[in-house]
């Protein structure tokens, strides 16, 4: 942790992020039947670029980037792509809790490569609440193996995928501006997906450009606004914690997962997964209390006034 981190904050954003993503994982859900993965996926990064191009041009934000931080950008892209691909086909065969359950592995890989890679500090509590956390989910996860066969590992992929993903954000955050970088990055993302929709073969479908109905353009256009606060919120939240800080409180989301996917598809885990869900929000809470006595500790102690002097103010 640096001199210009502040957890609480990056807490708090991340929150934010564990909100929104699973409502517009719920939206992809909901579009699979109607749309290919890669069509669905360069949508998504549309409506991204719709929306923040404007924003960037109208507020001069700076875009430019040296060679080093555009290459960092360019392999966040490629991750953004696959995590987001890899989630929304695992999607069209796995209840949403379940998915994001199963990618949960996530938080506990993003610690660890934290610490080997960027060399966060990583104390034994914080270990600890991420171990719990992850025992949770382990609670939560259906046997969707039997149920549905190799799709139920695309999730562990989208974990692996995600956590090099906030690495990479979390090493370049504070040199970029996070509007500008997302939108360079929806760029990027569409100059990689949209040769692949006009390639003349299609991959069981996942090529393929499939017409849309007005109900499902509204959708689309939710999806990729929820996407893009979403993300954004995470760039933000990394500027200011480590992602060893942050890793715990994304247990949050599956929680989220669960209470969308009942309300949209009527999908309700059993009392087991009731009790890891009761786990992993006891984890997250745990970490926010955690950097609360952290922050505590930091502050200097004010300086006791010399004997017979008039008090302050």
């Amino acid at each position: 942790m640096t001199s210009l981190d502040r957890p609480l904050l990056g807490i708090a954003l991340m929150l934010g992020f564990c909100v929104l993503a699973p409502m517009g994982d719920a939206l992809a859900k909901l579009l699979g039947p109607h749309a290919g993965v890669t069509q669905l996926v360069a949508l998504r990064f549309g409506i991204q670029a719709l929306i923040l191009l404007p924003i960037v041009a109208l507020t001069a934000r700076p875009w430019r980037m040296t060679p080093r931080i555009a290459v960092f950008v360019a392999m966040r892209t490629v991750l953004h792509i696959g995590g987001i691909a890899g989630m929304f086909t695992a999607l069209l065969y796995l209840p949403l809790a379940d998915a994001i359950a199963i990618a949960f592995v996530m938080p506990f890989i993003a610690l660890l490569l934290g610490h080997w890679l960027l060399g966060e500090e990583v104390g034994w509590r914080r270990v600890s609440a991420c171990a719990v956390g992850f025992a949770g989910t382990l609670l939560v996860v259906q046997p969707a193996f039997e149920d549905v066969g190799w799709p139920a590992l695309l999730p562990l992929a989208v974990a692996v995928v995600f956590a090099l993903f906030m690495l990479v954000t979390r090493r370049i955050a504070r040199e970029t501006d996070a509007v500008a970088m997302q939108a360079v990055s929806s760029l990027m993302a569409l100059v990689l997906l949209l040769p692949l929709l006009a390639l003349p073969v299609e991959a069981a479908g996942v090529l393929s450009w499939q017409p849309l109905s007005a109900a499902s353009w509204a959708l689309v256009a939710a999806m990729g606004t929820l996407g893009t606060l979403a993300h954004l919120l995470m760039t933000w939240s990394l500027r200011f914690a480590p992602a060893s800080t942050l890793a715990p409180m994304q247990y949050i989301e599956i929680p989220v997962a669960t209470v969308v996917g009942y309300v949209i598809f009527a999908d309700l885990p059993g009392p087991m997964a009731g009790l890891g869900i009761a786990i992993t929000v006891a984890a997250g809470l745990y970490v926010v209390m955690r950097e609360r006595a952290i922050l505590r500790a930091a502050r200097p102690a004010p300086i006791a006034a010399p004997p017979g002097a008039p008090p302050a103010g």
